[in-house]
């Protein structure tokens, strides 16, 4: 049985979404190629429950595959399941077009609305149309609000969607 140390992509990913339990499987499933939950299971010393919640997550974010088949000895159908490495650059790059599109919409967010905040750090900021209703004075504290600079997370949330935008234009 070939050994998978922790710098495989494949590995690294599964790492990275769930843990060492993840990153047990991912190596058995390189180890073995169409392997049931039962041969997993024994290769990793994990619950067999355990494998098949993981097994269904990694099938879900498509890094494995499963092939249905019928077992000859017990007579019942089982899936032998195996690591789809080429994916593991598509998944990434999925997981980064998710993350751009989530700091646009708060860089959008934070450009379309003006903010007040007490100074409390307990205190949440909150939008101008509420501290207009409020009189400009703190929901939770009381206190008086005033508005926030928020050109530093402004600033912050560009730089992150430039790198993101450059990666993403170097990989292709």
């Amino acid at each position: 049985m070939q050994s998978y140390d922790n710098e495989d992509s494949f590995v690294k990913i599964s790492n990275l979404i769930g843990g060492e339990e993840y990153q047990r499987v991912a190596k058995a499933l390189l180890s073995t190629q169409d392997a049931t939950d039962e041969e997993i299971a024994s290769a990793t010393g994990m619950r067999i429950n355990i494998i098949r919640k993981v097994l269904y997550d990694m099938f879900g974010k498509a890094l494995i595959t499963g092939i249905r088949v019928k077992d000859e000895k017990k007579g019942w159908f089982v899936y032998r399941w195996r690591a789809k490495n080429d994916q593991v650059d598509n998944f990434i790059d999925n997981q980064k077009k998710k993350i751009l599109e989530r700091l646009q919409k708060r860089l959008e967010y934070e450009e379309s609305s003006e903010f007040y905040h007490c100074g409390n750090d307990q205190c949440q900021r909150i939008k101008f149309d509420i501290a207009i209703e409020s009189f400009f004075k703190c929901p939770t504290c009381t206190d008086n609000l005033s508005m926030v600079d928020n050109n530093e997370i402004k600033e912050a949330l560009r730089y992150k969607i430039d790198q993101i935008i450059s990666e993403i234009s170097s990989e292709k």
